[in-house]
């Protein structure tokens, strides 16, 4: 049971960790566009942005539930929690990434900011790798 709390906990760390990348990432990309930092022009930091908020839009727009939710609310079931997070770190994570709310609000942000997103690789696309001369 104590297992399962902690794997639990791990999971709504981890998807807070996701939504701040998501979120802290534009706010940089922004900021970077402002102050001309060029390292906002990474390619793999602006495509892995992409990518993140692309999934969640997706999921969002076909209506699928985020696995990581899924997943947090198997690991609280079998530690016999309500889903109510059974540990201090838990709920405070928890509290900070969910709201309850009707489905087509978070369909709606999710959309507008994978738009917002995808404006910003328009403005300021990301540099391509360089290949590497073999030698």
């Amino acid at each position: 049971m104590v297992l399962y709390r902690f794997l639990a906990d791990v999971v709504v760390v981890a998807h807070a960790a996701y939504i701040g990348f998501v979120l802290g990432a534009m706010l940089l990309i922004l900021l970077g566009m402002a102050l001309r930092w060029s390292w906002i022009r990474n390619f793999w930091f602006r495509t892995t942005h992409f990518a993140m908020i692309a999934v969640v839009v997706a999921q969002s727009l076909i209506r699928v539930t985020c696995p990581l939710t899924t997943l947090e609310k198997y690991f609280r079931h079998r530690a016999g929690e309500a889903t109510y997070p059974g540990s201090f770190i838990g709920h405070w994570a928890d509290e900070l990434i969910f709201y309850h709310g009707p489905n087509w609000v978070f369909t709606t942000c999710y959309t507008l900011f994978g738009a917002a997103v995808l404006l910003t690789l328009l403005l300021c696309p990301p540099r391509r790798p360089r290949l590497r001369k073999r030698s």
